[in-house]
């Protein structure tokens, strides 16, 4: 008989030992509001639940929501909450369940693969209401996500994701300490929220923007890329790169959020076009 296929993209750790490693990854959250994201059978809600503060659960699975409820229903000091954390405004969800300190929230989960960025973008969009992040995710995000500049994982995940904080990959999970097993290794990551926009006076959406177009095709130099993306003209481009000291053949995974930064307030200090916009960057 076939193993019934998990709601959701669900892969529930069943690993001890990963529980606990990845629950010590949080450091001290005594005095914390833990945000778990996908609690699923609650292989970690006992663990946090047992050190946080307060808890916050945000389960999707309308059949797996109801069932934490009633598990944690005469806790003061757990919450399960039946939402998509797609749409969750992290500002407020203390305010709709009645728990939390005014502290930023200490964030955990394992994420589906299938929507893996789109949640870390969401994170990222909600940086002012988080401290700190520990995920598991595909190793091969893992590494893009940790990369160093001028490596060949290193690309527009990286950047985005090292512009909004300290990324470090903290060890690997076998397809074995997950039921039903994936079908590749996963890697606990911990992310320690310090976005730099301001430290290298860049605008949040425009440079996340500029970001996108730089590692438009991983391929093409950096020249190339805005060219095709119209950022301005070949010379404009050419002239905001070389003041950087960086080559005109230069590709983006070899350029640091340092030099990206300059080549960017160059570029449209030079052009006149740097239009302040939103910040509502969802992916």
């Amino acid at each position: 008989m076939s193993q019934k296929k998990p709601k959701l993209g669900q892969n529930f750790l069943t690993d001890p030992s990963a529980r606990r490693r990845i629950v010590e990854a949080l450091g001290d959250i005594s005095s914390s509001t833990v945000l778990e994201i996908g609690p699923g059978r609650g292989a970690l809600t006992d663990l946090l639940a047992a050190r946080a503060q307060d808890l916050i659960a945000v389960e999707l699975d309308r059949a797996l929501a109801p069932r934490l409820t009633e598990i944690w229903k005469s806790s003061g000091h757990v919450a399960i909450l039946q939402a998509d954390i797609l749409e969750l405004d992290l500002a407020t969800v203390r305010a709709v369940t009645g728990i939390g300190g005014d502290a930023p929230l200490v964030v955990v989960g394992n994420l589906p693969y299938y929507i893996t960025s789109d949640i870390l973008l969401r994170l990222f969009a909600q940086t002012a209401s988080i401290s700190r992040a520990v995920v598991m995710v595909q190793e091969e995000v893992a590494d893009r996500l940790a990369a160093t500049w001028g490596t060949s994982a290193y690309g527009l995940l990286s950047a985005t994701a090292q512009m909004h904080g300290r990324v470090e990959k903290l060890f690997a999970l076998p397809p074995e300490a997950f039921s039903p097993a994936p079908s590749v290794s996963s890697a606990v990551v911990r992310l320690d929220m310090h976005p730099r926009f301001e430290e290298l006076r860049v605008e949040r959406i425009a440079f996340l923007r500029f970001l996108q177009m730089c590692f438009r095709q991983k391929r093409k130099t950096l020249v190339n890329n805005l060219k095709s993306a119209g950022v301005a003209e070949t010379v404009d481009v050419l002239a905001a790169i070389e003041e950087t000291g960086l080559s005109a053949a230069v590709r983006a995974e070899a350029v640091s959020l340092e030099s990206m930064a300059a080549i960017y307030r160059r570029l449209y200090s030079n052009c006149g076009k740097h239009e302040k916009t939103g910040d509502s960057l969802a992916g």
